[in-house]
């Protein structure tokens, strides 16, 4: 089976380089094309055909990659396409990618289709997390992007929602915290709305800017072996070598600048590398496979060739090169100043315009308003008019009930003569009852005295026969007996009341004061680093990073969480660690990876 597949791919190649054109597919990060190309071509004529549909001339970063196996592989430039180990079915696909990263993107990068590609990349990998980034970095890199995409904040544009189907964060971000898409959404449109006055291009080169400085940014992983067995991993990037622990890829055990590598070479699976200075060990290591050193060797030397020529003159091509960006950016700066000052023009005159039709509308206010009060007086004039002679009416029936009344008063004066003469009547009778009632009185009390008068008469006899009679019985009675003494009767003693006597008990109360202690706590104020690069950046990163630390998920970090968030505490960053590595002797770092 397997020869039987062998000898059809063979066959198929055999008919490939009888033919005379083959066909690609070139995948770029914005979009693919599909081209025939001679069969003859060197993997430099496809290369430089690609370059040139792009309009790129920064072509030193960047390289075609085809996956191979369970690898990847760059496009050699001197040999043909065919002779390389492509893919056999047509079209080939190739992959137009950055092969080597620049140490600083907004210095190195001149064009801005460059720049462009590198930002979809690098976005790519932070958002597919192939670049560890913290979540406060996140937030920030996503409103960057969003200003990538749909230009300068527009809040009668860009209304809640506008971002609901954008992918914007990794989803290892997003499951660490408790937050909804709208939460989310929130937080990136503040930052996006901060970063007025910017052009798309300032928007991409700002992305690039703190992506740069991310721990995993522009390292390509290798899976090696130390003369121990110890399974690591090596790290080639822009500045040099790095060795890592695999659990580990933010912070490197050692690092090896290019300017301190004399010599790179591999003999089968072992590669060596040569440090400067005769008496530096040898560092060596082994890969798992050919192809694996083959790779690394080629990124080493890219790597090690840009490292060299940014500490040189730039060439007469690059220098041209920066003389026309800078124009076209001073000349894109003229157009765009122009059509600032265009819109602020035109947003004047809309407000003019608002300000006249808004005065406009007030005077037609006015001007109904007037009318209605015109219409509304006229309403009333005719009301009062015919309230007018209501009134006159009214009062000419208020006359005639006026003469009725003085009629009748004239009436009512005759009746209260007539009632004053009876009145008088009245009481004229009745000062002769009441003297009749007074004699009657004086009579009363004179016949009452008359008969007091007699009952004392009749007293005074009734007294006068009583004595009479006590005395005629005291005649007859002296002889006989003698009159007995009567005995005098003894009073008791008056007893004396009992005194009384009161006594009350003193009541007391004893209070005690009770101590009222005051509990003090102490707040340890977090410590926040600032990052090297920028203090403004920094402050942004940890204000977004306060925003949403509590509503963390602390049992969803990952072990790359973990050890960023140690660096932070630790005040380690990329740049930090790279040079506390590099201040060791190359001795020094060799031992140490042997001993790993």
């Amino acid at each position: 089976m397997a020869s039987a597949l062998a000898a059809k791919m063979g066959f198929n190649s055999l008919l490939r380089k009888q033919a005379k054109n083959f066909n690609v597919r070139i995948c770029t990060m914005e979009s693919d094309m599909e081209f025939s190309c001679e069969v003859k071509w060197k993997g430099k004529d496809l290369f430089d055909f690609v370059c040139r549909t792009l309009g790129l001339r920064e072509t030193w970063f960047f390289g075609l990659r085809y996956d191979i196996k369970d690898t990847v592989a760059w496009l050699k430039m001197e040999k043909r396409v065919l002779d390389q180990e492509v893919p056999k079915e047509e079209p080939i696909t190739l992959h137009f990618l950055a092969k080597f990263y620049p140490e600083n993107a907004e210095e190195e990068l001149v064009q801005d289709i460059t720049q462009h590609l590198f930002f979809l990349q690098v976005k790519k990998n932070i958002l597919e997390e192939e670049i560890h980034c913290p979540p406060e970095a996140s937030v920030l890199l996503a409103s960057y992007a969003v200003h990538a995409k749909y230009g300068e904040y527009d809040p009668n544009v860009h209304k809640p929602g506008f971002l609901a189907k954008e992918e914007l964060l990794p989803k290892r971000v997003i499951n660490l915290y408790q937050m909804t898409a709208e939460m989310w959404e929130e937080r990136i449109t503040a930052c996006y709305a901060e970063h007025r006055g910017r052009t798309r291009e300032d928007a991409e080169v700002e992305y690039l800017k703190i992506a740069q400085d991310l721990d995993m940014y522009g390292v390509n992983y290798f899976l090696i072996r130390n003369k121990k067995g110890t399974d690591l991993l090596l790290g080639v990037d822009a500045l040099g070598l790095h060795i890592y622990e695999p659990d580990n890829r933010l912070s490197p055990k050692c690092s090896f600048p290019w300017n301190e590598i004399r010599n790179i070479s591999y003999s089968d699976k072992e590669f060596t590398i040569r440090p400067l200075g005769k008496k530096t060990n040898v560092f060596k290591f082994n890969s798992s496979r050919l192809r694996v050193n083959k790779l690394i060797l080629q990124l080493c030397i890219g790597n090690h060739d840009l490292f060299i020529r940014r500490r040189r003159v730039d060439s007469l091509e690059v220098q041209q090169m920066k003389s026309q960006a800078r124009e076209e950016r001073a000349r894109k700066q003229v157009e765009r100043q122009r059509l600032q000052r265009e819109k602020q023009l035109r947003e004047e005159a809309e407000r003019a315009r608002d300000e006249l039709k808004r005065r406009l509308i007030q005077l037609q206010d006015e001007a109904h308003m007037a009318n209605d009060a015109l219409l509304r007086s006229e309403q009333t004039a005719d009301l009062l008019a015919e309230k007018a002679q209501i009134a006159e009416e009214e009062a000419k029936l208020l006359a005639q009930k006026a003469a009725e009344a003085e009629t009748e008063m004239q009436r009512i004066k005759v009746t209260a003569i007539r009632g004053q003469e009876e009145r008088r009547l009245m009481e004229q009778k009745m000062l002769e009852a009441e003297m009749l009632a007074l004699k009657m009185a004086d009579e009363s009390e004179r016949r009452a005295r008359e008969a007091e008068q007699l009952r004392q008469d009749l007293q005074e006899a009734k007294e006068s026969e009583r004595r009479a009679k006590h005395k005629l019985l005291e005649i007859t009675s002296r002889a006989v007996y003698a009159s007995p003494g009567l005995p005098s009767d003894s009073m008791p003693p008056d007893s004396m009341p009992p005194d009384l006597s009161f006594s009350r008990e003193n009541l007391s109360f004893d209070f005690k004061d009770t101590d009222m202690k005051r509990l003090s706590m102490e707040i340890e104020k977090e410590k926040v680093e600032y990052m090297e690069k920028s203090k403004h950046l920094q402050e942004q990163l940890n204000e977004l990073k306060t925003e949403i630390e509590s509503l963390k998920m602390k049992e969803r970090e990952t072990p790359l969480d973990i050890i960023h968030n140690q660096n932070t505490e630790q005040g380690t960053s990329k740049h930090s660690n790279f040079k506390k590595l590099t201040l060791q002797s190359t001795k020094t770092r060799v031992a140490f990876f042997e001993e790993l």
